[in-house]
């Protein structure tokens, strides 16, 4: 059916070639073109954001495909409602495909309260279909449709109003090459049958703790050295204090306090304003605001802690005798079972893995010992870490081999 040019839902063809980009501001307009895509089969989802000065992403267009269909949605519209569009995402009968998935997957989650399902990620597919390590979305669309995508506006403000043609088009370009980009990755693995490989990964994705990490665990992302277990207990409080205060006044975390002052201050370990004062990673007069002061107080609280009820710190597992050579095998033998299998080999496991597995072997808890990457990879490197079979070089190639054969 030929729709005029003021329709909010055109074919992504059609809009190219007519020059036309229709962004909807209209309440009746966006819930018009929601209950359209309720009856697709799937809908290619991508957002524009801006994070820079905050702590949640600051959503300023959100695109929408699917066969026949398109929609550019201007969030920032005075009186604009989201909620179809939380239901849209909600839907379990409509498949939403996503490109590397998981800052649109924190948006929504953060604005809708709800992580969307079943969901379909193109960046994750397009690995285990042997398309390389974390393809990108134009290389991906250029090895399968042909099209070549102008990203000159990709690092624009999308806050700013009017969005101009150019803008609208490159932001359309992501979801609508998006359809065909899906249709091949599903065949593809339906053809290989693995489908469930890329279903055991999609739960990790659309898991409610990969969005609301507590405060609690904020000091595991950071990597310092510490010594003591007082260190580790003052950096836990001060972590945990400067996730909250970030997510309060949503700024990002190193506005609030850097990551280097919450290392000196475990270090340092001040009491009083003074102390604090003396920091080499603290902006001068800081020590006089509300925030040190808020600050002070966890620090004190720490410090004043029984020794029994200080936490322990974490160990790394012992090394076994000639580990160092066994993960060195083990990434030979992860290279040559991902080339043969046509697939990115970090999808299979990664260097903690292969350190684990050297060392622990069977009593290592890592993902390449769980679900299908097992069947693929784990149960054959543990093989090699037992002795059972051995890698070698043979007519100028590399194959593995029964020991005794």
């Amino acid at each position: 059916m030929t729709r005029m040019a003021s329709s909010p839902f055109i074919s992504g063809k059609a809009a190219a070639k007519n020059g036309f980009m229709h962004l909807i501001t209209d309440q009746s307009e966006l819930d018009e073109i929601v209950a359209s895509f309720h009856q697709a089969p799937f809908v290619t989802v991508d957002t524009e954001f801006i994070r820079e000065t905050t702590f949640w992403p600051e959503l300023c267009l959100i695109q929408m495909a699917a066969p026949g269909l398109t929609a550019l949605v201007d969030p920032l519209a005075p009186g604009l409602d989201l909620k179809p569009f939380f239901g849209l995402m909600a839907d379990e009968t409509v498949v939403k495909v996503f490109h590397a998935a998981r800052q649109d997957i924190e948006i929504i989650f953060h604005l809708g309260d709800l992580i969307p399902h079943p969901v379909f990620d193109t960046q994750v597919a397009a690995m285990v279909c042997g398309f390389g390590e974390s393809v990108s979305y134009d290389q991906l669309v250029s090895r399968i449709t042909g099209a070549h995508i102008d990203k000159s506006s990709r690092f624009t403000d999308w806050r700013h109003r009017p969005l101009s043609d150019k803008q609208l088009t490159y932001a359309l370009a992501d979801v609508t090459h998006l359809v065909e980009v899906y249709r091949h990755l599903q065949a593809e693995l339906e053809r290989e049958n693995r489908a469930h490989w890329l279903n055991e990964e999609m739960k990790v994705l659309t898991a409610r703790e990969t969005y609301d990490p507590q405060p609690e665990d904020a000091w595991k992302r950071l990597k310092m050295r510490l010594r003591k277990p007082l260190e580790l207990a003052v950096v836990q409080g001060v972590a945990a204090w400067r996730e909250r205060e970030a997510r309060e006044r949503n700024v990002p975390r190193g506005r609030v306090i850097k990551d280097d002052a919450i290392f000196e201050i475990a270090q340092q370990q001040p009491r009083d304003a003074a102390a604090l004062a003396r920091l080499r990673t603290t902006p001068k007069g800081w020590e006089r605001s509300s925030t040190a002061a808020g600050l002070l107080a966890v620090v004190n609280a720490v410090l004043s802690l029984p020794k029994d009820e200080l936490p322990r710190m974490p160990k790394a597992p012992p090394q076994a005798e000639g580990s160092n050579a066994a993960t060195e095998l083990l990434r030979v033998l992860l290279r040559l079972i991902a080339e043969k299998e046509g697939v990115a080999a970090k999808v299979l496991a990664s260097g903690d893995d292969l350190d684990r597995l050297a060392s622990e072997g069977e009593k290592a808890d890592v993902p390449a010992l769980h679900g299908w990457r097992r069947e693929v990879f784990g149960d054959k490197a543990l093989r090699l870490v037992r002795g059972e079979t051995a890698i070698r070089f043979d007519r100028r190639r590399l194959t593995v081999f029964e020991v005794g054969d």
